[in-house]
């Protein structure tokens, strides 16, 4: 008798199962540690990973019953199949969420956060990563640069007569200098470009007795070089390839997810399996822009088909105060019957970077449901109630639309601000303020850990590259090259000169980061090259595991400028770059 009670008391403890990179983890709690009152602001962070007296009644089953679940969760947690490792709600606690009803947010975060939530829930209050107005004001929505210096040498040295000059510092690997003398203003414009940043600096010419050598001026920019001599760039075409290097992160072309979260849904596969879209569901997507058919399509694709009709048929697509928008929207993207993780679908949303989620019901969104190496922000839009006319009848379309932001702790703030309270009543403000945060979260989730590393990863390669070719091309221009040393770093580089050498192929490749239609359906091409195709991996939830929609390196978005430095003109601070 004693034994029976030992193992009652030990199966009727409250049982949560989550997972890490390495498989389950289940997290038994005991009744007495739990019995004490936690504050009500805890309570709806932690109905998510502790079922409530409703679960007890099924745990508290006869005790073969028992023992048969217990092996049932033993055998989930050693297997290694994909799809049993996907946690599902179970039922009283999916229905217990869903009882609490209009008082739930719009989003939730995980309950081992790592996440940030715009309005922030009560018990956040006081650390909400941005700040809030109590008006709306169209005015204030700016879009933000993803790098304000990148057009300095378009802007200042392309139409000026200038000079470029490489070198290899033994620590600060390659070097660009690029110096011009502005008469008119007697000033000196200088650019120096490294691995993790670039420098700019103008001088005035007064200060120095001769024009300082190009040594000279790297050194004033920057202490750490080391190099006693540049070699100067004589390569025609050397300020095409300089622009193309200095303006690879600049882009006005965006690709953003949209997902579609119906009443009760909690979890990826419920929300990417949505096909039918409701008439609510379509006047949202009217509202963030004009559904286009891909046949034929020729502006912004954003990765989608449009020859062959491997993605769908059509898709929604905007343009935006001079940038194109091309929506991946979950359910015009093709859905696969019999595969619960529609990777079809998750091939594309999966590699963008935001996502807009649209609720229909009262069901929250939670931060990490979605799993991908690339989403770091999603903004959810709910309707709250339609738009009513001046008879109080319902008006045709739009509504009063409530707005929630959710992003990795990462990432910092970015604007606009929401209004408080987070409603749009207009449709045209709605849609004004959804871009302009779209294109802001993107550029802000660039400065998040991730995409920094991969930035410095991505500027050496370019800037290798670019130094290696110019030199090259410098020596054949003056003689010291033979031209088949020429073809040869060429060869090894896939570079033609019709095509614009290696920094042009780089740009148009980061442009789209999702090779998605190249990986449908034959091998991959580079330089002209069939690629075997690489199997496909399974799929993990956790975000440390590698996910089998993961391009290619060389498609990787590049990020933001790592401390790019500017050195005040020495005599007048007041020089406006």
């Amino acid at each position: 008798m004693e034994r029976d009670s030992r193992n009652e008391k030990f199966l009727s403890r409250k049982r949560s199962f989550t997972f890490g990179a390495y498989g389950g983890v289940d997290k038994f709690l005991c009744e007495h540690e739990t019995s004490r009152p936690e504050p009500l602001e805890h309570s709806i962070l932690d109905i998510l990973d502790s079922p409530t007296s409703e679960t007890q009644p099924f745990l508290s089953a006869g005790s073969n019953q028992k023992v048969t679940e217990l092996f049932e969760i033993i055998e989930k947690l050693q297997s290694s199949r994909l799809d049993e490792q996907r946690c599902e709600f179970p039922l009283p606690l999916r229905s217990q969420l869903l009882k609490i009803g209009r008082d739930l947010p719009l989003i939730l975060p995980p309950k081992l956060g790592g996440y940030w939530i715009d309005p922030p829930l009560q018990k956040f209050a006081e650390t909400s990563p941005t700040s809030s107005h109590y008006g709306l004001d169209p005015e204030t929505y700016d879009i933000m640069e993803r790098d304000s210096e990148a057009t300095y040498y378009q802007q200042f040295f392309r139409s000026r007569y200038h000079h470029s000059f490489t070198a290899v510092d033994p620590s600060l690997g390659p070097l660009l200098l690029s110096i011009c003398l502005v008469e008119e203003e007697k000033r000196l414009r200088v650019i120096l470009r490294m691995r993790e940043c670039s420098m700019h600096g103008v001088f005035s010419v007064s200060l120095f007795p001769n024009i300082p050598s190009a040594v000279e001026l790297a050194k004033m920019l920057c202490d750490s070089v080391t190099v006693s001599r540049f070699d100067v760039v004589s390569y025609l075409k050397a300020p095409d390839l300089i622009t193309a290097f200095d303006e690879h992160r600049v882009s006005l072309n965006f690709k953003f997810g949209v997902l579609y979260q119906r009443e009760g849904q909690l979890t990826e596969e419920d929300i990417l399996c949505n096909n039918e879209e409701s008439e609510e569901f379509q006047e949202f997507l009217s509202i963030l822009g004009d559904t286009v058919t891909l046949q034929g399509f020729t502006g912004f694709r954003g990765g989608l088909d449009v020859c062959h009709g491997q993605t769908g048929s059509d898709a929604v697509f905007t343009s935006f105060h001079s940038r194109e928008i091309m929506f991946h929207v979950s359910t015009k993207l093709p859905f696969t019957e019999g595969d619960t993780q529609q990777l079809q679908r998750k091939r594309h949303i999966g590699n963008d970077i935001v996502a807009v989620v649209y609720q229909e019901g009262h069901t929250p969104f939670l931060s990490d449901v979605i799993g991908s190496h690339f989403l770091h922000c999603f903004l959810v839009v709910r309707r709250v109630r339609k738009r009513v006319g001046d008879e109080g009848e319902e008006a045709g379309g739009g509504g009063v639309f409530q707005v929630s932001v959710t992003a990795r702790e990462d990432v910092p703030p970015f604007g606009p601000s929401l209004p408080d309270p987070p409603i749009f009543t207009e449709s045209s403000l709605l849609r004004e303020f959804l871009l302009t945060k779209l294109i802001n979260a993107e550029i802000s989730c660039y400065k998040a850990e991730r995409f920094r590393r991969l930035e410095l990863r991505t500027r050496s390669s370019l800037l290798e590259g670019l130094q290696a070719e110019l030199s090259t091309r410098s020596q054949c221009m003056m003689g010291d090259s033979p031209v088949s040393t020429l073809s040869t770093s060429e060869g090894m580089r896939g570079v033609t000169e019709g095509s614009g050498g290696f920094i042009k192929n780089f740009k148009r490749a980061i442009r789209v980061r999702s090779n998605s239609f190249d990986t449908l359906g034959g091998p991959r091409k580079m330089g002209g090259v069939p690629l075997p195709q690489k199997p496909k991996a399974a799929t993990e939830r956790d975000g440390e595991s590698e996910l089998a929609y993961k391009p290619p390196e060389p498609s990787f978005p590049p990020t933001d400028n790592l401390g790019s430095t500017e050195v005040k003109d020495h005599s007048s601070p007041q020089e406006n770059m």
